[in-house]
């Protein structure tokens, strides 16, 4: 700015740095300055992450990077890549809300120990499951809001929804049809089985679906919700990427809306935790390793 003044206007310098609150050396070391192989990376990175921002507003600096290392190739530290998002105004659109830890059942049937322990790491698949319930509004205004609810199992290897369950009712039968459905996709599977302490999972009929196939049930603590952290942070990142900050006027459009949110979770979105790989490419890579 202070260039182009001058040399249009022919307006001094020392008065244009003194405006611009730049000191007189600073101007001129910048002006001086030769692009160096450096700079010309910076350049390419900035455009590159221009790009992928446009398609992908949602990203963080950390998840923009890996998308550069996965799709170009490009592999650079993080404090790089901040530094170019400040510069160039990159940022995330993302909220952040927080809805609390689910209550405890009054009168539950059964408790299970914490037997997860917040290990949360598992070294093949269908080791360790954990699950929740989360609640979605929709509606065409406040005195017709309606809620569904999403019932997800995950599998702590490979980060991938082993089965999920929209419905209208948060109730026995949706936890139940999303285990059932988790058992079909996966038979023979016999994990540690970890939940919330919620009424559905402490019920004797959910006990004895889960000592039916021979799973150790884990529940997490009152209160603590870092007991089951990864699920938290699952349906965190699911609603922070496609239903916060959005209005759904339709059940149709919010189911939709989600099923398409968890096919891109499993096969576009990556991971560094899985190694910058999706959840299915790191699913598919396990198995063919066992």
């Amino acid at each position: 700015m202070i260039q182009e003044e001058h040399e249009e206007h022919h307006y001094p310098i020392r008065s244009l740095c003194k405006l611009g609150n730049v000191t007189r050396a600073a101007y001129y070391k910048w002006l001086n300055h030769i692009e160096t192989a450096n700079d010309r990376l910076n350049k390419q990175i900035a455009g590159q992450l221009e790009a992928i921002h446009k398609e992908h507003p949602d990203m963080g600096y950390r998840r923009l990077n890996d998308k550069l290392r996965h799709d170009k190739g490009i592999k650079v530290n993080d404090k790089r890549i901040l530094r170019i998002c400040r510069k160039r105004q990159i940022r995330s659109n993302l909220r952040y809300r927080y809805d609390g830890c689910t209550r405890p059942s009054k009168n539950p049937a059964f408790i299970a120990e914490n037997v997860l322990n917040r290990d949360f790491h598992a070294d093949g698949l269908n080791k360790k499951w954990v699950t929740d319930v989360t609640e979605f509004k929709y509606g065409t205004s406040f005195d017709h809001i309606h809620k569904l609810y999403l019932s997800v199992i995950l599998d702590l290897c490979d980060h991938r929804p082993v089965a999920y369950v929209l419905s209208d009712h948060n109730n026995n039968q949706l936890v139940f049809d999303t285990f059932d459905l988790a058992v079909k996709n996966n038979p023979g599977a016999h994990p540690i089985f970890h939940s919330d302490r919620g009424f559905q999972y402490t019920s004797q009929a959910f006990y004895s679906r889960l000592k039916k196939h021979h799973m150790k049930q884990s529940m997490s603590r009152v209160a603590h919700c870092i007991d089951n952290g990864p699920m938290e942070g699952f349906l965190g990142i699911l609603k922070r990427e496609m239903y916060y900050g959005k209005r759904f006027t339709s059940k149709e459009e919010l189911i939709q809306s989600i099923q398409d949110y968890i096919e891109y979770y499993n096969n576009r979105r990556l991971q560094r935790k899985l190694h910058i790989m999706t959840p299915m490419a790191f699913h598919e890579l396990t198995l063919k390793a066992a």
